[in-house]
């Protein structure tokens, strides 16, 4: 049975009102109770709510990047499992944690620097594996180009929900399925991409 420890009960009951309700919303003594504990406990631990939103959102963050490093740094995966693996690790997480996306992009833009350890930490592990891959096949793309394409392909959907759902392009209750049917779709996409640009190389027909 897992063990949790009092600090670990706060974040999780952070997350689940800061989600809900929003930031402003939250009240620490709020908070407190939904962990079953005491203001004076959440204090002695974080200090403020601008701490533990700080904390929450610094492990939101590690969740999504801790999907992706250890694949894009292994170079025992192909080019083509790694976009197979990020695409199923990225939806599965996403499925079970919708609100992530929206909750990043809204802290990266007032708070970078809570996030810029963890994203170079990732990057110059993984960016020279993911180069020399790229290189060896001969594709004409960058490892960011590659990254980002594949990233942004899993992530869109969920952005989107409420337009997408609102607007009739893909009903509520089908969303699962929606987004669970893509993962094959966006491999074979991105591994035209990487076909084509090898093409482009080989021939010199790209401009």
């Amino acid at each position: 049975m897992e063990t949790i420890t009092t600090e670990q009960k706060i974040i999780r009951a952070a997350d689940k009102l800061f989600t809900q309700k929003g930031y402003a919303a939250t009240k620490t003594r709020e908070i407190a109770e939904e962990a079953g504990t005491n203001l004076a406990l959440l204090n002695y631990y974080f200090g403020s709510k601008e701490n533990l939103f700080k904390k929450v959102v610094q492990e939101k963050f590690s969740i999504l990047l801790g999907a992706l490093g250890p694949v894009l740094s292994d170079e025992q995966i192909s080019l083509k499992d790694k976009i197979s693996l990020i695409t199923e690790n990225y939806t599965n997480l996403l499925l079970e944690n919708e609100e992530l996306p929206i909750f990043i992009l809204n802290e990266l833009t007032v708070n970078k620097e809570l996030f810029a350890k963890i994203i170079q930490n990732t990057r110059l592990i993984a960016q020279p594996v993911l180069e020399k891959q790229l290189k060896e096949t001969g594709a004409e793309i960058s490892a960011t180009d590659l990254i980002i394409n594949t990233l942004s392909m899993s992530m869109f959907p969920f952005i989107a929900k409420p337009l997408i759902t609102s607007s009739g392009l893909v009903k509520e209750d089908e969303f699962v399925g929606f987004v669970t049917g893509r993962k094959e779709k966006i491999q074979q996409w991105i591994t035209i991409i990487i076909e084509q640009s090898e093409n482009c190389k080989k021939t010199e027909a790209c401009s």
